[in-house]
C-alpha cells in the first residue's frame, strides 16, 4: 500500500508539473494590424519585417515570463474596414491580450473604438493628435504628435524670414490632422497662408496643384504633409516644375525610402524627424544612442538598408507592451493597459517613453530634430 501510495504520489505531482509547465508555456497572444500593402506599404513594410524579427529573438531568449509571444499579423491593406474586420478577429478568434497598430492615423481612428470597448490595450504606430488627445484608456501610441511637427516647422520657417506659406497636403487621416495643425501653428507664428492645396494618396500626379502654387506670388516657401509614397511624388512633381522654393515635409518623409523614391528632387528638401534618423550624429552621452544604433544595425543585416523610422514605430510599439507584461507580472489586458501608463524612462527608438494618465504618448519635442537633405543624406540643422 505504501508502495502504491508512493506511486500515485509522484504520478500526481509528475502530472501536476506537466500541467504547470505546460500551463507555463501557454503563448502570450498579442496581435498587429499593419499596412504592409496599398498606398501607406512605405509604412506598413518595416513594421512588419521588424515585428517579426523582435519577437522571434524574444522567445529565442526564453519569452516574457517564461511564456512565448505568438504574433498574429493582419495586414489591412490600408483600408479601414479591412481593419475592423481583423480588429474583431484579434478580439473573438485570437483571444490576443494587446495590440499593435495600426500603421496610419485614419485606420487607428477608425479600430480604436473596437479594442476600446474591448478594452483591450493598442499602441498605434501612427502620428494623429486624436488618437491620444482626448485620451482613450486603451489607446496609446509611439511616434511624436503632427502638433509636435508642425510647431517646429513652423518655427524653422519663421526663423529664416519666411512669412507667406503655401500648403499641400494629403486627404487621408494624417494629411488632414496635418494641415489643421500646421495652419493653427502658423497663425500663432504670424506666418500666412497664402495657398492652400491637397491631394489623394493614390494620385499619379500633383503637377496641376504644385502649378497653382508655383504660379502664386509671394510665396516663401512650401509645406507638404500626408503620409507614404505620395509624398516623394509630390516631391518629384516639385523638381520637375523647376520649383525653388524652400521646400519642407512633415515626419512621414523622414524615411531613406523617401530619398529614394523621391530622387535628386530630394536635394535640399527640409523636415522634421525624430531620432533614428540622426543616431549616428547623436553625441555617446544620449541614453538613447545605443537603442537607435543597435536597431538600425539590426536592420542593415536583415534588409541590407538603413532602419526605417516607421519600422522604429513598430519596435517602441512592441517593447513597450512587453516591458508593460514584464512590470505587471501579468498577462491580463487591464494589467498591462495600468502599467503602460505607468510607464516611466523606457528607453526607445523613438525618445525617452514617460507616460502618464493625461499622457499616452509620453515623449516631447525634445526627441525631434531639423534636418536637411545633402547628397541624399541627412544632415542636423543646428
Amino acid at each position: 500500500m505504501k508502495k502504491l501510495s508512493s506511486l500515485c504520489a509522484s504520478g500526481l505531482m509528475l502530472m501536476t508539473l506537466t500541467l504547470t509547465s505546460a500551463i507555463a508555456a501557454d503563448p502570450i497572444r498579442i496581435g498587429a494590424i499593419i499596412s504592409k500593402t496599398g498606398p501607406a506599404s512605405f509604412l506598413g513594410e518595416p513594421q512588419d519585417i521588424t515585428l517579426r524579427h523582435y519577437v522571434k529573438k524574444i522567445n529565442e531568449r526564453g519569452g516574457v515570463l517564461g511564456r512565448p509571444i505568438e504574433l498574429t499579423v493582419y495586414d489591412d491593406a490600408t483600408d479601414a474596414n479591412t481593419a475592423r474586420t481583423f480588429a474583431s478577429r484579434l478580439i473573438d478568434s485570437n483571444k490576443v491580450v494587446a495590440v499593435l497598430g495600426p500603421s496610419t492615423t485614419g485606420i487607428t481612428l477608425a479600430v480604436a473604438p473596437v479594442f476600446e470597448d474591448a478594452r483591450i490595450p493598442m499602441v498605434s504606430m501612427a502620428a494623429g493628435i486624436e488618437i491620444v488627445e482626448p485620451v482613450r484608456p486603451y489607446v496609446f501610441k509611439t511616434p511624436h504628435t503632427d502638433r509636435m511637427v508642425c510647431l517646429k516647422n513652423i518655427a524653422d520657417i519663421k526663423s529664416r524670414g519666411f512669412k507667406r506659406l503655401a500648403m499641400i497636403n494629403g486627404t487621408d487621416g494624417a494629411g488632414k490632422t496635418l494641415r489643421t495643425e500646421c495652419t493653427a501653428a502658423a497663425k500663432a507664428a504670424g506666418v500666412e497662408i497664402v495657398a492652400d492645396e491637397t491631394f489623394n494618396p493614390t494620385d499619379g500626379d500633383m503637377t496641376p496643384q504644385l502649378t497653382k502654387i508655383k504660379n502664386r506670388p509671394g510665396v516663401d516657401a512650401l509645406l507638404v504633409g500626408g503620409f507614404g509614397q505620395a509624398l516623394a511624388l509630390v516631391t518629384r512633381n516639385y523638381g520637375q516644375l523647376g520649383m525653388t522654393v524652400p521646400l519642407y515635409h512633415a515626419h512621414g518623409a523622414a524615411s531613406n525610402a523617401f530619398i529614394k523614391l523621391a530622387g535628386n528632387a530630394s536635394e535640399g528638401v527640409r523636415l522634421v524627424a525624430p531620432l533614428l534618423v540622426v543616431g549616428a550624429q547623436l553625441p555617446e552621452s544620449d541614453p538613447t544612442r545605443k537603442v537607435v544604433m543597435d536597431y538600425d544595425k539590426t536592420m542593415r543585416e536583415i534588409t541590407g538598408a538603413e532602419a526605417s523610422t516607421f519600422g522604429g514605430y513598430s519596435y517602441d510599439a512592441l517593447m513597450l507592451v512587453v516591458n508593460a507584461i514584464e512590470r505587471a507580472k501579468s498577462t491580463d489586458p487591464k494589467a498591462i493597459r495600468d502599467a503602460l501608463e505607468a510607464t516611466d524612462g523606457f528607453v526607445g527608438v523613438t525618445g525617452v517613453f514617460r507616460m502618464s494618465k493625461t499622457d499616452h504618448l509620453g515623449i516631447g519635442e525634445r526627441s525631434l530634430y531639423m534636418v536637411d537633405i545633402k547628397g541624399g543624406r541627412w544632415s542636423v540643422k543646428p
